[in-house]
């Protein structure tokens, strides 16, 4: 079989108008060669004819099951068919004729209206970020995507649980100013699983007047846009350079998204910042009464006077040993109040099991301990046991002179 190069040569020397039989020479091949070459339709390739395995046999059975069940497990057809050679070779052959019966699952262009939807997700950047206990983490970083504009917003959190994806969600939908119809997540657990919202997702959608809609699974395209802006940070945002602690990423991804909020998307052809003013008009307003957010816990404070928040846990005026206390925590601060009164506050830690103390507080549990550990006073023995003996003549019904009354 002749090589690519030779094919072309042949059929440009006898477009050239050079006799084949002077091509046959000067390429050291025969005149058949040349003719065949003049006459196929593409360039020359080795094609091994088909030959019968030791699969062969078993292949239109494994066809038959595949087509009733394409997802069925190649060592469960294996069973069911007989088979009983090499299960790796096996697997081989069945991945092959699996493609030919999947289903299909078609993805629609999808249209995005001036104000409709904002596609929410969950970016983890590839570098590790300073926490208050000198250790470093992975911390999650929110990402709201207006769909129509383009319009990026983002904010690393400490977790990915609802309440800090709840108090994610609202900060950045302030700094929208306004809220989109339709907030579209996937199927991140601190959002929902299957049918249900997690815990306090409703009640936040219903202050917001929105519909939070949760994507199914294997449905990437309906969020292509936020998944792209991810890919966009660690390509853009990323690359040299250094975090100091979660506040200063912030920082620095607050100012980038500035740069790239104004830049030209290749799609809508214009600048996310240049259209957001007709996204942001189509979209719902910021609701008059702020919605409930954050973490929320109402305890009995034990001796040991710390309550804790996330994974930390942080002390608080032992005078309320004993007493109901309310606990809030947003991003940044931690309060525990008692019938309203604040009696404790101080500012969150996103390390692990952490523990904060008020200097304050100690102070006071020493005092209190110091009044507890000291003697009480005897009670006299003859305190309160001096009676009027006329009560007992009175009992007993006798009168003054001794007689009986």
């Amino acid at each position: 079989m002749i090589s690519v190069e030779d094919w072309a040569l042949i059929r440009r020397l006898v477009a050239d108008g050079v006799p084949q039989r002077q091509v046959a020479r000067d390429l050291g091949i025969g005149r058949s060669t040349v003719k065949r070459a003049l006459a196929s339709q593409g360039p020359p390739k080795y094609e091994r004819p088909p030959v019968a395995t030791a699969f062969t046999p078993f292949e239109p059975l494994v066809r038959q099951l595949l087509k009733d069940h394409p997802d069925m497990p190649a060592t469960v057809i294996a069973e069911r068919v007989g088979w009983t050679g090499s299960i790796t070779w096996f697997r081989d052959n069945v991945r092959a004729l699996r493609r030919q019966h999947r289903r299909v699952d078609p993805a629609d262009r999808l249209i995005w209206l001036p104000g409709d939807a904002a596609q929410c997700d969950l970016w983890f950047p590839p570098q590790k970020v300073p926490l208050e206990d000198g250790t470093r983490a992975l911390l999650p970083v929110l990402v709201i995507t207006c769909a129509y504009s383009r319009f990026i917003l983002a904010s690393m959190i400490p977790t990915r649980h609802t309440a800090d994806l709840l108090l994610g969600m609202w900060e950045l939908l302030q700094q929208l100013g306004a809220v989109p119809r339709r907030l579209i997540w996937d199927n991140e657990s601190g959002i929902g699983r299957g049918q249900r919202h997690a815990q306090g997702v409703g009640a936040v959608t219903g202050t917001l007047a929105t519909t939070l809609q949760r994507l199914k699974p294997y449905d990437p395209e309906s969020k292509g846009i936020v998944e792209r802006r991810n890919g966009f940070f660690e390509t853009s945002f990323m690359p040299g350079r250094d975090f100091a602690s979660p506040a200063d990423f912030n920082n620095q991804l607050g100012q980038w998204l500035t740069i790239a909020n104004g830049r030209v998307v290749r799609t809508t052809k214009a600048k996310p910042v240049d259209l957001l003013g007709a996204d942001r008009a189509a979209m719902l307003p910021l609701p008059p009464i702020a919605p409930q957010v954050g973490w929320v816990n109402r305890v009995r404070l034990g001796r040991d006077y710390y309550v804790r928040v996330d994974s930390s846990d942080y002390s608080v005026d032992p005078t309320m040993i004993g007493r109901f206390v309310d606990v809030t925590a947003d991003l940044s601060r931690v309060q525990v109040r008692h019938d309203g009164r604040l009696v404790a506050a101080h500012d969150r830690v996103w390390a692990r099991g952490m523990t904060i103390t008020d200097p304050a507080h100690v102070a006071a549990a020493k005092v209190l301990r110091e009044q507890y550990q000291q003697p009480r006073p005897a009670p006299d023995p003859g305190e309160g046991l001096v009676r009027d003996l006329a009560d007992y003549d009175r009992a007993f019904g006798l009168t003054s002179d001794g007689a009986v009354a």
